[in-house]
């Protein structure tokens, strides 16, 4: 009965194939939407990916990333995310991450008339789910 509810998740970076597995049961990211879960046989779509956490479900187990850009194919069968970074909990630095925090709502805060407020904004909504996943 399980192989009739899991789906196969695929999730590649540029620089490496972070994630691949024929037997999972459901996976949960942010889009520009807001929240998505799939599970086998959702309606077809592809959709942007907004930073957050991106929760992996497998039978009992439950694995956690950051994921922070990048977009999403949906299949009734098949889930493959093409991301632009996506980070195990490991393998994040939390000093890095606190630090970039900072330097984000700095940037936010100064009110500079050259600041690019959206690539700020991104940059602290990275920082922050980094800070969030090691919670």
């Amino acid at each position: 009965m399980a192989e009739e509810t899991n789906f196969t998740l695929k999730i590649i970076t540029p620089d490496r194939v972070f994630y691949e597995d024929d037997a999972v049961t459901m996976v949960e990211f942010n889009t520009t939407e807001g929240e998505i879960g799939i599970y086998k046989k959702h309606v077809p779509t592809t959709v942007i990916i907004k930073p957050g956490i991106l929760t992996i479900t497998k039978d009992d187990e439950i694995k956690e990333a950051a994921l922070h850009a990048g977009f999403a194919e949906i299949l009734e069968d098949k889930v493959t995310i093409l991301a632009e970074i996506v980070e195990w909990p490991e393998e994040i630095d939390e000093a890095r991450a606190e630090a970039a925090k900072r330097r984000a709502e700095e940037r936010i805060g100064s009110h500079a008339a050259d600041m690019d407020v959206t690539r700020a904004e991104i940059a602290l909504q990275r920082a922050l789910t980094r800070i969030e996943i090691l919670k």
